[in-house]
């Protein structure tokens, strides 16, 4: 398997995960009216697919370790266990995360959430694997949390006029990083120890972790909507257009080449875990971009809000 062996090429391998995890999300904006229930099937397709590409072509590319397909058959059970478990965990984060992009916007609950996540992941992958300077790895995250209360703040005062919804919506994605900062250290923990699997094989298991949860949990929700509307029915999958199909299935493709690029730069043991983890994670950034100057989510706000939204990209600059 191909493993980065430059500081360069890890640094390469995390912006990158940086941008595709903040940009998948445009995909679901690309499908209006799409419920986000039914866009998730597409969506889990697309990670199955991007962790079967990369583990076959990367994976399996070079090197003096096991190729992609010889690390699943070697793969130890407790290595299986942690990657599935970190797997369902991120997909109820997930779910909730697409729950809350529905309700408050791009610009919101991906600072809101991701942010929160980037607190959570970090901390807990630096006492697991403590590698990296403390002082400006904790130094950001004070940065990111700063971020995430201005741009809460920002939204509260575009919504002045709905505060249940907008109460909802951030609730939400504080949910969704809580989760989303919890996954992360178990796939650390599959790729640990001296007969641990590869950051491909071990992808592929947690996409597989993904698939299996998203079964019961995101039925659940079709039955019972967490953004107050009708519940909905499994024919609206069907008779949804071909391209709504395409576009999420590419965001599954996106945010799948983003986690295999971060789990392959956490693996090399150049930069250690936290960090791969903390730079990925400035996808908040990247998104609230997206949210705010090409879906112009709040272009009706105050200025008051817009200069919240200010500090918010200071802050998150200053992170990276």
């Amino acid at each position: 398997m191909y493993q980065p062996e430059t500081y360069v090429v890890a640094l390469l391998f995390m912006f990158l995960s940086m941008l595709c995890w903040g940009s998948w999300a445009n995909t679901v904006k690309l499908c209006p009216g799409y419920r986000f229930q039914l866009f998730y099937w597409d969506y889990v397709i697309g990670l199955i697919l991007g962790a079967l590409a990369w583990g076959l072509t990367l994976g399996t590319a070079g090197g003096t370790e096991r190729s992609f397909v010889a690390d699943l058959l070697a793969i130890q059970p407790s290595s299986v266990a942690f990657a599935l478990i970190g797997g369902i965990i991120f997909n109820v984060a997930n779910l909730l995360l697409v729950a809350a992009i529905e309700i408050a916007g791009l610009a919101v609950a991906f600072p809101v959430g991701i942010g929160l996540a980037l607190v959570v992941g970090a901390v807990s992958s630096y006492v697991l694997s403590p590698n990296g300077n403390p002082l400006m790895l904790f130094g950001g995250i004070l940065l990111v949390v700063a971020a995430i209360v201005c741009d809460a703040v920002a939204y509260r005062l575009r919504e002045q006029q709905h505060s249940a919804t907008s109460r909802r919506g951030v609730v939400i994605s504080l949910l969704s990083g809580l989760l989303m900062g919890s996954f992360y250290p178990f796939v650390t923990h599959s790729m640990s120890g001296p007969e641990a699997p590869g950051p491909y094989a071990v992808s592929f298991i947690f996409v597989v972790g993904v698939a299996l949860c998203a079964l019961p949990v995101n039925y659940l929700l079709m039955r019972k909507p967490l953004d107050g509307q009708r519940p909905v029915a499994m024919n609206g999958f069907t008779a949804a257009p071909f391209h709504w199909h395409i576009w999420g299935t590419i965001g599954g493709i996106i945010w799948c080449t983003g986690a295999v690029l971060n789990f392959v730069a956490s693996r090399a043991h150049i930069v250690g875990p936290a960090v791969s983890y903390s730079i990925g994670q400035g996808a908040t950034m990247i998104s609230a971009c997206w949210g705010v100057f090409v879906w112009r989510e709040f272009s009706a706000a105050s200025s008051r809000a817009k200069t919240y939204l200010v500090w918010l990209n200071t802050f998150e600059s200053l992170f990276r």
